[in-house]
């Protein structure tokens, strides 16, 4: 992928020039640096503008240069964020590199060349605070420390991948940053609230941990750092949190996906204010950055919830379940129940979801754990025991006569595959 770096010619765009220089050299990928005249002020100075910013250029290409780096330049004319964006798709980029805005910014940049760049740019872009992190990494002295904002998206997917790819290249520190809500993380997975408001149970950060290791286990790669997890209680703006708890790391980069949302939409967006607040350097990689056709990875399924009622039709769904798991991964065996007959019975319950469990379920490593779920509405406690589980694919049976009618068949799977924001498997039974 090539490289793009946009500058003016100040200090923190030599800064920027330098880390682009460092990211391209150790990529081993081509780097173009360009410079962006506005129109009026080219109709208005003409050529002599022209030939000053091409002198001004090539004095940089020389200087990065002697860094390692293959460098190609361009003077482009117009609205600088349109001008980049369309020499960005023309030239295949898979990264832009530029400064961010100063403290001088009106509003800290907001509305200025680098938030229009975020919104419009389909390939990542880094926003470069200080370059000697990224020299150091270059030349291999240390492993770059990045944070990566973490929760269910698709951005975040696409930040994971550009990280996943980044690794490649080098030792990098991962921490992953999780900015939670305790009374939405409680409704989400389930779990009963405790009395005072903002307390956090064991139970709940027990889940929120296993969620957050779940989701950045792509990362995890031999030769390299184990991925650190933080979790942070936040109220209000999550990039306040994210960017506080990146500066408390000491991280030296802030990866963050975003939706690349505009006017209101960007009151809540993350990728937005971490680029205007954050001290640190920040990577905002957009949707449309995300892996695709032959570069997407094949998953890897860890772990499965497979519910029964104890019908011949739900339990065909238990052994379809394990054959899903690959060595050392976890099988949830589930009953749902109404209280409280359910809890009165668990015992007698937890005995019956057993003797269902095939032969070999525990063989090569494979771990299980029957639960007693309770509630009167069986696809929502479904649903929040996947969460809290924080399972990769729901497994249940069906058919269409008796047995499942009410439960597990019909509207309840039927809800569960509507509402469900992960893979679901439904075992039909063959043709009589």
């Amino acid at each position: 992928m090539t490289i793009l770096c946009a500058t003016h010619f100040s200090d923190a765009a030599q800064r920027a020039a330098t880390a682009a220089a460092e990211f391209a050299r150790r990529l081993d990928e081509p780097l173009f640096l360009v410079h962006v005249l506005p129109g009026d002020l080219t109709r208005a100075f003409g050529q002599t503008l022209k030939d000053t910013a091409s002198a001004a250029l090539l004095d940089e290409v020389r200087r990065l240069e002697q860094l390692g780096a293959r460098v190609s330049h361009q003077v482009l004319t117009g609205e600088p964020a349109e001008e980049l964006s369309r020499f960005a798709e023309e030239k295949g980029a898979g990264l832009v590199v530029t400064a961010g805005p100063t403290s001088a910014s009106p509003f800290l940049g907001l509305g200025g060349t680098v938030d229009r760049l975020a919104t419009a740019l389909p390939v990542p872009l880094l926003v470069v605070r200080e370059d000697g992190a990224f020299s150091e990494w270059a030349k291999g002295t240390r492993p770059l420390k990045v944070m990566l904002g973490v929760d269910r998206s698709l951005p975040f997917e696409a930040a994971r991948g550009w990280l996943q790819n980044l690794r490649k290249y080098g030792a990098v520190e991962v921490v992953a940053g999780r900015i939670y809500w305790p009374h939405e993380e409680y409704q989400r997975m389930g779990l009963p609230h405790p009395q005072a408001f903002q307390d956090v149970s064991p139970e709940l950060r027990r889940s929120l941990e296993q969620e957050v290791s779940t989701l950045v286990s792509p990362l995890e790669a031999q030769g390299q750092p184990r991925v650190k997890v933080r979790l942070e209680l936040g109220v209000g703006r999550i990039a306040d949190h994210l960017v506080a708890l990146a500066a408390d790391e000491k991280v030296d980069m802030l990866v963050v996906g975003t939706h690349q949302r505009r006017a209101l939409g960007k009151l809540w967006s993350v990728s937005h204010h971490a680029l205007r607040l954050a001290k640190m350097s920040v990577v905002s990689v957009p949707v449309t950055a995300a892996a695709r056709g032959p570069e997407v990875p094949i998953p890897a399924l860890r772990s499965v919830l497979v519910a029964t009622d104890f019908s011949d039709a739900a339990n065909r769904a238990i052994p379809y379940a394990f054959s899903l798991l690959p060595e050392g991964g976890t099988a949830y065996v589930v009953f749902v129940g109404e209280p409280p007959q359910a809890m009165e019975n668990e015992r007698e319950l937890r005995k019956r979801l057993h003797q269902l469990l095939p032969r070999d379920a525990d063989g090569h490593g494979r771990k299980v754990q029957v639960e007693v779920l309770t509630g009167q509405d069986v696809a929502t406690t479904l649903l929040k025991a996947a969460e809290r589980f924080s399972v990769d694919v729901l497994c249940l049976g069906t058919h269409g006569r008796g047995g499942l009618k009410q439960t597990l068949m019909g509207s309840v799977t039927k809800e569960v595959m509507s509402r469900a924001d992960r893979p679901v498997l439904v075992v039909r039974p063959p043709e009589a």
